[in-house]
């Protein structure tokens, strides 16, 4: 074969080529080789400006990886790619109008505006200063460049602006606000009557022809669905550490590791808080001075500290290790001695006076005590360097076999058995989508194969095969007519409270007394809010719904459940307080102006895509 290409290489093909090459390189020159095969294609073209694949398909992985990333068991299968394609799309497409919105009113950021923006993110900052490498590394991991990156900024800042812009210029009326708030805050009084099924339950009668024909009308219904029996092994990190060995060595070594660990010493301080700014030096030298002249530092933390939680018991703030307190903070009370006092130390809180009060250390539990708890931990460590190649060799030998015995005894798994998994599931592990379409696959179902090995949870894999197959049946009278008779009770004794209901409403509002209706007695309940916990639910949802009565006249609505019926008298609706200087209010009336803004917004965006020109290939 090389032969061949060696000699075609040499023969007319070739040489017809390389004089094509050579007449378009001297007739159009080296741009229309090139151009030829660089153009970039594109997806879209949104008023002239094209959107490119590249881009296209990058943020499509994006996507589809975020998620993944969301679900509880990610798994690859279950993505609508189609409806990704769709949504990212659409999203570059308005990304595109907005972005050329913001160009033509004058709107963009300078190379300087960017650089500044990038090294106030905390995200690429490293003790507090920017960080090269760290930028450079978390953009690479987002997937882009760096040059995209800041292009990628340089568009959402401006469009950001915008968005500010208009969604903060929303306003809403001291009314709406009120108004809500009337209603939100809003009580009633009101009468609640309940009727027990107990007490329509001697009308309620069911013959055996009702039920059989409500199995004749709902035969779809009373379908065995299609079952399968399945076998299955599953190899997790539990199950792998439990054939770990760890030796009497590896243990005690890594029982010194952890021995610093387990030594934690924690430290018991108090401090005086002061307020950073004008003034602050000479506070903290009048309380150095004071302090030096004897005068007790839980007094002074008791005048001076801003921190008045603290300052009550002054200025203590417990045992606490390392990891709690601002770094400055720490800093400067993991130097003291105990009883000595810091000098000035500036952190985000303001300026503080440190004293150390106590220090105490754990003891290190022995080995003896511990041993097996490290020797767990050890095993897990070691099962963990080793699943993924565990996995993939299990992954190959249930591939290749043709039960799941052997990978059984060659990885030392046990063989389970679930039965009556349907299309939609079953008992874990077969409650996971993907193992379960792979069950039912035909490659499984019908040609006796194991599944893949498919990964049901964090680092637990799973592989299996069809034991028993059995079809969709129909069920027959004698098995679900039981279950019928008590749907049909329970749509009995709905219809049958509900008449009662309306039968006392009815003689309510015809003047006569829950007393000549035989009918019990009324519950009283005065100015109930929506959220009241002395009512049911569903009587409370009743009484809100219904219209408030006339003046002096009352309303009457009921509720129907499956065990009971409520009939509700509403005698009075009182309008909530509104207290226009009050904190509800501000944040009521600041919470519906950004709603407004926000739907300002929407709409604008909504008008700048319809009319844009957008070209599809």
């Amino acid at each position: 074969m090389l032969q061949d290409i060696r000699e075609n290489a040499q023969g007319t093909i070739a040489k017809i080529i390389i004089i094509l090459l050579i007449v378009s390189l001297s007739i159009w020159g080296m741009d229309a080789i090139i151009g030829g095969f660089s153009g970039e294609p594109e997806v879209a073209t949104v008023n002239g400006e094209d959107i490119t694949e590249r881009d296209f398909l990058r943020l499509v992985q994006i996507e589809s990886q975020r998620r993944l990333t969301n679900m509880e068991t990610p798994d690859p299968s279950l993505l609508d790619e189609g409806q990704i394609r769709k949504d990212v799309l659409e999203s570059l497409i308005q990304q595109q109008v907005l972005t050329q919105d913001a160009q033509q009113q004058g709107l963009e950021l300078s190379d300087a505006d960017i650089d500044a923006l990038i090294t106030q993110m905390p995200q690429f900052q490293v003790d507090g200063k920017f960080n090269r490498d760290r930028f450079v590394a978390t953009v690479r991991n987002m997937g882009l460049g760096v040059a995209e990156f800041r292009d990628t900024m340089r568009k959402q800042y401006v469009i950001n602006q915008i968005r500010a812009g208009i969604a903060q210029s929303g306003i809403a009326t001291d009314e709406n606000a009120k108004q809500l708030l009337r209603i939100q805050n809003q009580t009633r009084d009101f009468r609640v009557l309940t009727i027990p099924a107990s007490a329509v339950a001697g009308q309620i009668e069911v013959s055996d022809d009702e039920i059989q024909a409500y199995y004749d009308d709902n035969k779809a219904s009373f379908k065995q669905p299609e079952q399968v029996d399945a076998a299955y092994i599953s190899l997790s990190l539990g199950s792998l550490a439990e054939g770990v060995e760890v030796s009497d060595e590896e243990l005690e070594s890594y029982y010194q590791q952890r021995a610093s660990d387990m030594a934690r010493e924690e430290r018991r301080a108090a401090h005086i808080l002061i307020e950073d700014g004008e003034g602050a030096d000479e506070t903290i030298a009048t309380i150095q001075d004071r302090l030096a002249n004897g005068e007790s530092f839980a007094d002074l933390a008791k005048e001076y500290s801003i921190d008045t939680v603290s300052a009550e018991q002054g200025g203590d703030l417990g045992f606490a290790g390392r990891g709690v307190y601002d770094p400055a903070f720490e800093e400067a009370l993991f130097a003291l001695e105990p009883g000595e006092v810091s000098g000035a130390v500036e952190s985000s809180f303001g300026v503080h006076l440190i004293k150390l009060e106590d220090v105490r250390r754990s003891d290190v539990p022995t080995l003896a005590d511990i041993g097996d708890q490290l020797r767990n931990e050890l095993a897990m460590s070691k099962a963990e360097e080793q699943f993924a190649s565990v996995r993939t060799k299990l992954a190959d030998a249930a591939y290749a076999a043709d039960d799941l015995a052997g990978p059984a005894e060659e990885f030392g798994l046990e063989v389970r058995e679930v039965t009556g998994i349907t299309r939609d599931g079953g008992l874990a592990p077969f409650d996971h989508e993907g193992l379960v379409r792979q069950l039912y696959s035909d490659d499984v179902l019908n040609a006796g194969y194991n599944t893949e090995l498919i990964d049901v949870g964090d680092s637990v894999s799973v592989v299996a095969r069809v034991r028993a197959h059995r079809d969709a049946e129909q069920l027959s009278m004698d098995d679900v007519r039981e279950d019928i008779r008590g749907v049909l009770i329970a749509q009995e004794t709905r219809k049958a409270l509900s008449e009662r209901a309306d039968e006392i409403i009815a003689g309510l509002e015809g003047g006569a007394s829950l007393e000549t209706l035989d009918a019990g007695e009324w519950q009283y309940y005065e100015a109930q809010g929506r959220t009241s916990a002395d009512v049911s639910m569903t009587a409370m949802q009743t009484v809100f719904s219904m219209a408030r009565p006339e003046e002096d006249g009352v309303r009457y609505g009921q509720s129907v459940t499956a065990d009971q019926a409520v009939v509700v008298a509403l005698d009075k609706v009182n309008d909530g307080e509104v207290n226009q200087d009050g904190t509800e209010f501000a944040q009521l009336s600041q919470f519906l102006a950004s709603l407004e803004g926000q739907r300002e917004y929407t709409a604008y965006q909504q008008y700048l895509r319809n009319k844009a020109e957008v070209e599809r290939p």
